[in-house]
């Protein structure tokens, strides 16, 4: 059994140290917030993340997973530190490192033994050298310490499952032996390591998360020329994902990507290329496409519904930016919400689970107690987030509850022809008005399973 403290209890660093406590180490988790912690020693997490209170009641009741405010508690008889704190983007681009920076001057004051510091935050490269040099300035008296970037890929939604189950775990430091210490602890996991210097390690987060901002930019890339072709988007994406070099994931056409990942750290990637002279374009591209999609359900709607928007009712069905997540950082629904209303529309929203977040961040979004209690009286609905629970409505229902029979589907959730059928007004998104019925395709196409799922 290993001890281990946790810098952060926002989804990374609670998930992390979830599942740390489960794999039968000594957890104790770090927050300066009295009223979170609280609630987390009740087994209450902040936030919405299926199956993580189910994974933290054992834990805490075990005594192998902790909560505190204070760094001398956490660290006073500890092996290893994880940092998972926030890392938001400024204006520009530039990654915002003051929690980094308070975690490790924390740190710093609060050590009495050697440690190994594991930054699983996601920093610019080079930023771990950053921590060690804080560090090494703020300690009373020197004592030995080692900084590994131990980057994480959770996805929301699924975190859990990602710890648990990783593709990889991508370990960096100048110091091999705390980088095999580390890896210890992942063991259990029976994944591939990949054993690097620190900022390659670094690196390789923002790389990955910037290829998987591409495919989905590239799909709806794909989407906008197939709809002026008239093409099926899905099965061209189904098409292609059996080609093994390119594979099915992450190519759903839709509303773009959204999360507290992809779009900070595309943003974050190209402002770093630049300080170092180097031109992205293609990064550029990739986030300019990605708002494009949110362009196209406003052109969409407002084609639709005669060319202006001013006091249309129009009900969103789904606020947070994926399922089975609260999680409303960089919604495409929020975004398009916010367009909307600019231009006059009367906007309401329904959402599963994160209404509460979305009304504290809208005062002028009406929230609805259901879809049905949504579509009543609307010009229009527009889907922004694939919920299971809107696949299974009663569609005729939907639409003799609206003033008229408008369905913008920015998921591409439901079946063009039966929509039609029943008398919808419906667009998708690069799949025309048409559905292409060769049995071959429409037998394949389910198989291909992609999804737009944010790697962390």
């Amino acid at each position: 059994m290993k001890k281990i403290a946790v810098v952060g209890v926002g989804q990374v660093g609670l998930v992390t140290g979830a599942c740390l406590a489960n794999l039968g180490n000594s957890v104790i988790c770090i927050d300066i917030d009295e009223e979170k912690i609280g609630k987390l020693r009740q087994g209450e997490p902040p936030f919405h993340e299926p199956g993580l209170s189910e994974l933290m009641q054992p834990n805490i009741k075990a005594e192998r997973l902790l909560f505190t405010t204070s760094y001398a508690e956490a660290l006073a008889d500890i092996e290893f530190v994880f940092i998972c704190v926030g890392t938001p983007n400024s204006v520009d681009g530039e990654t915002d490192l003051r929690y980094v920076r308070m975690a490790a001057e924390s740190i710093a004051r609060a050590m009495r033994r050697p440690l190994i510091v594991v930054s699983k935050s996601t920093v610019p490269v080079g930023a771990g050298d950053w921590v060690a040099d804080s560090i090494q300035r703020n300690q009373p008296t020197p004592i030995d310490f080692s900084v590994v970037s131990c980057p994480e890929f959770l996805k929301a939604g699924s975190a859990i499952a990602d710890f648990m189950n990783p593709d990889r775990v991508v370990l960096g430091s100048l110091n091999q032996a705390a980088v095999e210490r580390v890896a210890q602890l992942y063991l259990p996991l029976g994944a591939p390591i990949v054993a690097t210097d620190l900022r390659t390690a670094e690196m390789i987060k923002y790389a990955s998360n910037a290829f998987l901002a591409t495919r989905i930019s590239f799909i709806n890339e794909i989407a906008a020329i197939c709809e002026k072709l008239g093409a099926n988007v899905q099965e061209v994406a189904a098409g292609i994902g059996y080609d093994r070099r390119i594979g099915p994931h992450f190519l759903n056409a839709g509303l773009g990507y959204g999360g507290s990942c992809l779009p900070k750290d595309v943003k974050a990637l190209e402002h770093t290329a630049l300080m170092y002279g180097v031109h992205s374009s293609l990064l550029r591209a990739v986030a300019e496409i990605n708002q494009n999609a949110r362009r196209w359900a406003l052109l969409t709607l407002r084609t639709l519904l005669g060319g202006y928007l001013v006091d249309k009712k129009i009900g969103i069905l789904g606020l947070a930016f994926k399922p089975d997540t609260d999680d409303l950082r960089h919604s495409p629904a929020l975004e398009i919400i916010h367009l909307l209303q600019i231009e006059g529309a009367l906007v309401s929203g329904y959402d599963p689970v994160a209404m509460p977040g979305a009304a504290n961040l809208n005062q002028d979004l009406r929230l609805r107690e259901d879809p049905y209690d949504l579509a009543d009286g609307m010009d229009a609905l527009l889907v922004c987030t694939e919920w299971d629970e809107f696949r299974q409505l009663d569609m005729p229902r939907i639409k003799n509850l609206m003033a008229r029979p408008i369905l913008v589907d920015g998921r591409n959730i439901y079946n063009i022809s039966t929509m039609e059928a029943l008398g919808f007004i419906y667009r998708s998104v690069g799949r025309g008005h048409t559905t292409n019925q060769n049995p071959g395709i429409a037998d394949v196409s389910p198989a291909m399973g992609a999804t737009i799922n944010e790697s962390r």
